[in-house]
């Protein structure tokens, strides 16, 4: 397929029709936290979009992440969006092996110097020269900040790549490390999660075909659309949270009545991730709705949380005190937080309800 290609050229080849194309846009509008009134121009600015090159780079990964963008059903915001990028290498999806996919990579970065979106998974080792984990005989470090040399930016995919993750908790025997320990020149998205949400992923590049811009971040990184709220403020338990109704076990009379899984460890008070509103397999469910709690996956260093099945705050009251004692710790980990996001989600609506669709066709 022509690398010169638009969007709208692949939709039609697909059969999707013009109010498919719309219906998906004003999802996508609402995932960005833009007014739904941008739908027509998101929709103009994506169908005159040209393909851009993708490199995706997998270092200390398991691959959680490439599963979780591609295990979805079809049609799909995630199919859509993978169709309107050139995605040139990545060692799970080309056909191509050995000394052809290296070729590819190479090939990518020569042609779309400065252009193309570098997409991490996996962290990235630094003891002993970077010798835990190479590709082709190269360092993982040496191949990031050579790749990264000519990105346009960086998309951090799974907390291995936007905070270290599991390689990276204790005793972290391979000194791994996140990307933006490494890369300081180059704009970052952290898109973390064990593995991440499909549709932040395809979110994110949604925003950069649309905008030719990152989305807002916050302190971490993180597309403040999609990590701005804390999974606990959007968790449907939360009712039973305010009333100081707690499961005590997995099985109890309270787990059987879906009351708040606080007590059993769940951290969504203090996790920031949209699994609460956007769900999972097609917005089915999520680990909270599925009867588990949140072992906050998108914070950094969760792994050595040491606390998965126990609480933020011991409860040694009444249920009516242990109530007031777990909001005032909720309220105390996400106000200041909650705050910060807010305004800057208010500022960014605000920058947006100014681009205009002539604006968005010069941009792309």
């Amino acid at each position: 397929m022509s690398k010169q290609q638009t969007l709208a050229d692949i939709l039609q080849q697909q059969g999707i029709t013009r109010r498919g194309f719309l219906k998906f846009c004003t999802a996508m509008a609402s995932l960005m936290a833009l007014p739904p009134g941008m739908a027509p121009a998101i929709a103009d600015a994506l169908s005159k979009a040209m393909r851009p090159s993708v490199i995706w780079l997998s270092f200390q990964e398991c691959t959680g992440c490439t599963e979780s963008l591609t295990r979805s059903d079809k049609p799909t915001l995630e199919s859509l969006i993978l169709g309107a990028i050139s995605l040139d290498y990545h060692h799970t999806l080309q056909a191509a092996s050995g000394t052809a996919a290296e070729a590819a990579r190479e090939q990518a970065m020569e042609q779309f110097f400065g252009k193309y979106l570098l997409i991490v998974d996996g962290s990235i080792p630094l003891k002993n020269n970077g010798a835990y984990s190479t590709i082709a005989g190269v360092s993982n470090l040496q191949m990031l900040q050579d790749v990264a040399k000519g990105a346009a930016a960086i998309v951090a995919v799974g907390t291995c790549a936007a905070f270290g993750g599991l390689p990276h908790a204790n005793p972290n025997p391979t000194g791994a490390v996140p990307v933006t320990d490494i890369i300081k020149d180059k704009p970052v998205i952290n898109v973390p999660g064990c593995p991440p949400i499909p549709v932040v992923i395809t979110g994110v590049l949604a925003h950069y075909l649309t905008f030719g811009t990152i989305p807002d971040l916050d302190e971490r990184h993180r597309p403040i659309s999609f990590y701005g709220d804390n999974i606990h403020d959007r968790c449907y338990r939360r009712p039973f949270y305010d009333k100081g109704k707690f499961a005590k076990s997995f099985d109890d009379e309270g787990a059987r009545k879906g009351w708040c899984l606080y007590e059993l460890g769940c951290k969504g008070p203090t996790t920031h991730n949209a699994c609460a509103t956007v769900k999972w397999n097609g917005g089915v469910s999520f680990p909270i709705e599925s009867g588990h709690p949140c072992l906050g996956c998108s914070e950094p260093d969760f792994w050595d949380a040491g606390s998965f099945y126990k609480p933020l705050a011991e409860p040694t009251v009444d249920a009516s005190t242990i109530a007031g004692a777990a909001i005032a710790a909720g309220a105390a980990a996400g106000l200041g937080y909650g705050l910060y996001d807010h305004h800057k989600r208010k500022k960014a609506q605000q920058e947006h309800k100014k681009v205009t669709v002539e604006d968005l066709g010069d941009q792309t």
